[in-house]
């Protein structure tokens, strides 16, 4: 696993559910994909400077949301797509992740202006950005073609 993952000790929030929250958003987001091999309990454990125990509630919780699969000597795995969130559910985390993007952002003193750049070249440097759909089902790309005629035909006249 190659994302890095982060426990802030003042954050009031247990360490298990920020872990927690963390790797859920990875699994539906699709960053860690279906098959994914978590690190064992005892490496991640390590690695963020947290006991064992916290980890493998971690891991408890995600298995219980159905987002990954523990076996004995097999170790945990990732078993959900973020492709099996429904419409609402998608949404609904989408609220989440840009919520707490915005905040991030604010702590780090950016106004909205620079917020809106930094999503925007997110979002053109985001792989799949063209198969994205708009809100009326037409992909990104097919949006970006009807600006350019709309552009071209206001110019014309």
């Amino acid at each position: 696993m190659t994302v890095e993952l982060r426990v802030d000790g003042n954050d009031p929030t247990p360490p298990y559910e920020q872990l927690r929250r963390q790797l859920a958003d990875l699994i539906e987001t699709g960053t860690l994909a279906d098959g994914t091999r978590l690190p064992p309990v005892r490496q991640l454990a390590a690695d963020l400077a947290l006991a064992t125990g916290t980890v493998a509630r971690t891991y408890r919780e995600l298995e219980k949301a159905g987002l990954v699969r523990s076996r004995r000597a097999a170790g945990t795995t990732v078993t959900a797509r973020h492709s099996e969130l429904s419409g609402a559910d998608r949404r609904a985390r989408l609220g989440e992740v840009a919520s707490a993007a915005v905040a991030q952002a604010r702590l780090l003193g950016a106004s909205e202006a620079e917020i809106r750049r930094a999503i925007e070249s997110a979002l053109r440097r985001s792989p799949g950005r063209d198969r994205s759909p708009g809100r009326d089902g037409s992909s990104s790309r097919d949006q970006s073609a009807s600006r350019n005629r709309s552009r071209r035909d206001h110019e014309a006249v």
